[in-house]
């Protein structure tokens, strides 16, 4: 977690799309509260993930390679990696994508394209379930 002006640690959320416009309209949404990290790949999620360890993961679905089920496949797979919450987009709805992600432990699923308030609104949502898991 990085630092802010007043001392507190701030958040860190890794967004994986392979769509440029996305990820700035994540960054753009989410910087003001969050350190947002941004990979355009499944393969440089899981790159990041060897060293890092964000506090959340914003995984699109759909992705040229590897796609955001196998992504999350493997990121479940990772020692101290498996429990990182996930929130999967995508541009489809797809009851299929559904199912597998939600076996795979996912929090949240929101369409794309979003709306910024719905995305902040469900971020926080998941934190605050975090925070009450760790007080329980």
């Amino acid at each position: 977690m990085s630092q802010t002006e007043g001392g507190d640690a701030k958040k860190r959320i890794l967004a994986v799309d392979d769509a440029a416009i996305i990820l700035t309209r994540i960054t753009n949404t989410l910087q003001n509260d969050y350190e947002v990290i941004t990979v355009n790949s499944g393969t440089r999620a899981l790159k990041y993930l060897e060293q890092e360890k964000p506090d959340l993961i914003l995984l699109d679905i759909q992705m040229a390679q590897k796609d955001g089920i196998e992504t999350l496949k493997e990121i479940r797979a990772m020692k101290d990696r498996a429990d990182i919450p996930v929130i999967m987009l995508t541009g489809v709805e797809d009851k299929d994508f559904v199912l597998k992600s939600a076996k795979l432990g996912i929090c949240d699923y929101i369409l794309k394209p979003f709306y910024s308030d719905d995305l902040t609104k469900r971020i926080r949502k998941v934190f605050a379930k975090e925070e009450k898991k760790q007080t329980d």
